[in-house]
């Protein structure tokens, strides 16, 4: 017996990495799952693997007419939802304060912000009450990595609408939680490198950050996603939840 039997969830960024690991994670615990991805090529590939407790739908999370086809379809779908797991996200190329522009910023906030306060929005018709809302941080929201302005700033902010949705969102007994990841071996991670030649000493510097000295692997968070999303965690709401090797509490104690 899996322990989201029964339930339905919705990963949007669904089709690669964190958001893949964990929909294969709600597929293996017995939910019917909704994977969102921008790249129609990933989304069939997530698709083909994750089975026919699956079903794959083509967003991007900051077009507000795609997030309304989205919940058009998990309506019509005539199961609403439990889980919501608003994982999709990304960023500019890194840039300094100097060197940040307009496009970049407003991209990185468009995605990471909008996109996340009104997939939530668009879902909560849908969401059972009793339901579980979990949103992906980043540990460089607590950390002042050079480069990483806008995207931290983005991340900040929905830390702060997850703390104020848990009060909000408490009368109907859904909770809100975010998930914060420390560097983790995604597709994602690996694009920042450019260079193929440059994969492994990115994800060996990201590992010199990291106490346990390694970067995740995705199945690692996908398991403390689940714990959010599931009955395991009913009494936390408004929270945090380091997945991180010990990356931030170990650099703020430095």
């Amino acid at each position: 017996m899996g322990q989201l039997d029964g339930r339905t969830a919705l990963v949007t960024g669904g089709s690669t990495g964190i958001g893949l690991a964990t929909a294969q994670r709600f597929v293996a615990e017995g939910a019917r799952v909704w994977i969102t991805g921008r790249r129609q090529a990933e989304l069939d590939a997530a698709a083909a693997l994750l089975g026919d407790k699956a079903t794959a739908v083509r967003s991007d999370v900051s077009r507000l007419d795609d997030l309304d086809r989205l919940f058009a379809r998990i309506r019509d779908g005539g199961t609403g939802l439990d889980i919501v797991f608003a994982n999709a996200g990304g960023g500019s190329a890194l840039a300094t304060i100097d060197a940040l522009t307009p496009e970049n910023f407003d991209r990185t906030f468009a995605i990471n912000v909008r996109g996340t306060v009104f997939t939530v929005q668009k879902a909560l018709p849908l969401l059972a009450d009793g339901g579980s809302i979990v949103i992906t941080g980043s540990s460089s929201a607590s950390r002042g990595n050079a480069g990483f302005g806008d995207y931290s700033a983005s991340k900040a902010a929905i830390r702060q609408f997850a703390r104020t949705w848990a009060t909000e969102l408490a009368p109907r007994r859904i909770r809100v939680n975010v998930i914060v990841p420390g560097p983790t071996d995604t597709p994602g991670l690996r694009g920042i490198a450019q260079e193929p030649g440059h994969v492994q000493p990115l994800l060996d510097a990201m590992a010199g950050t990291v106490p346990l000295g390694r970067v995740a692997q995705p199945a690692e968070i996908a398991a403390a996603v689940l714990f959010l999303a599931s009955d395991q965690s009913s009494y936390m709401t408004g929270s945090e939840l380091f997945a991180d090797g010990g990356e931030v509490q170990t650099f703020a104690a430095a």
